[in-house]
């Protein structure tokens, strides 16, 4: 009998798994904790950032079109609402080498 290339499983709709395809170019929502306590870390890709921001470690622009991450305390005094409100756009590079 010939042998069959075809897959024997299911076949997967494109949108089968929940992902799309902004959140997996980006990463995920992640916690890190630094020596100031504990932070949510938020990816943004290139095709995301439309805006300038200021980074608080360097303090040059963050020019639009440009991958950097997200910041916010998860660990904040005043609630979640506050943290998010105080949120920060920050290099990728000057995020990871901030102790």
């Amino acid at each position: 009998m010939p042998r069959s290339n075809r897959p024997r499983g299911r076949r997967r709709e494109p949108d089968d798994d929940g992902l799309d395809l902004a959140r997996a170019l980006t990463g995920r929502l992640h916690t890190v904790t630094k020596r100031d306590g504990v932070w949510n870390v938020q990816p943004v890709g290139p095709a995301s950032a439309v805006k300038i921001y200021v980074c608080p470690g360097c303090g040059g622009d963050v020019p639009p079109a440009t991958a950097h991450v997200v910041t916010w305390r998860a660990d904040g005094l005043f609630g979640e609402a506050d943290d998010l409100a105080a949120r920060r756009h920050w290099h990728i590079h000057c995020w990871r080498i901030r102790p």
